[in-house]
């Protein structure tokens, strides 16, 4: 029986769902445990990624254009739009970089991790390599991880660290729904799945080393957190 695009969203979103206990960080934040060093390292690692997705997203646009009939008007919609989200988003993390107490000359020389920056390496690899529908359907199911992680992150800055609603900005966009991206997606998928251009096989295998990074990054920051004295 084929499936519509509705239903293929929402399976691949529940296959490619993150173990609960991945993410080890999110806990010593939401407790308000994490020091505040680790908060400003996170805001610092998002600048980088942030920029470098938007890149992806605008690449992956491009790509989808080019395809012509084949999905790609609807695929090129739906990049387009995560693209403007990652302008959005970058100008919105400003206040919260401001609230961790990093003036310019700290960020100007932060180091970003190797591992936070895996996540957006991939994704660079995807806007290369990956077939856009694809990688729809792949994304979507890591922002419904992130949009959670995020949701969380805003209320415990705003219990437990004092951060006002302007310094929360940055989380609670990606927290906050958006129907025009979900309607955009199903457009992408189902155009996808109406030009037969939609292997799940590789969905899964890109959703899966997407999340994989994902897990890298938070890692990566909880070991600094530990680390510290």
């Amino acid at each position: 029986m084929t499936r519509t695009a509705r239903e293929l969203l929402e399976s691949t979103t529940g296959k490619l769902a993150p173990d609960p206990h991945a993410n080890r960080l999110l806990p010593l934040i939401a407790r308000g445990a994490a020091r505040r060093d680790t908060l400003a390292a996170l805001a610092l690692e998002q600048r980088h990624v942030i920029a470098a997705d938007r890149r992806a997203f605008l690449h992956l646009a491009e790509r989808s254009a080019a395809e012509g009939a084949t999905a790609g008007p609807e695929c090129a919609a739906f990049f387009g739009m995560l693209a403007e989200g990652e302008t959005l988003a970058q100008d919105r993390l400003g206040a919260y970089v401001a609230a961790c107490g990093v003036d310019p000359a700290r960020e100007a020389a932060y180091e970003p991790l190797a591992d936070c920056q895996a996540y957006p390496a991939y994704v660079a690899w995807l806007a290369l390599n990956g077939s856009p529908a694809e990688v729809v359907l792949a994304l979507n199911a890591n922002f419904a991880a992130w949009g959670g992680y995020c949701a969380t992150i805003a209320e415990s800055l705003r219990d437990h660290y004092g951060f006002d609603d302007a310094s929360c900005g940055f989380f609670d966009f990606f927290a906050e729904p958006s129907p025009e991206l979900d309607q955009r997606a199903l457009s992408a998928v189902q155009a996808g799945l109406d030009a037969g251009r939609i292997d799940e096989g590789r969905v899964h295998r890109y959703g899966g080393l997407l999340q994989a990074a994902e897990t890298r990054f938070w890692h990566a920051l909880w070991e600094q957190d530990n680390r510290a004295p």
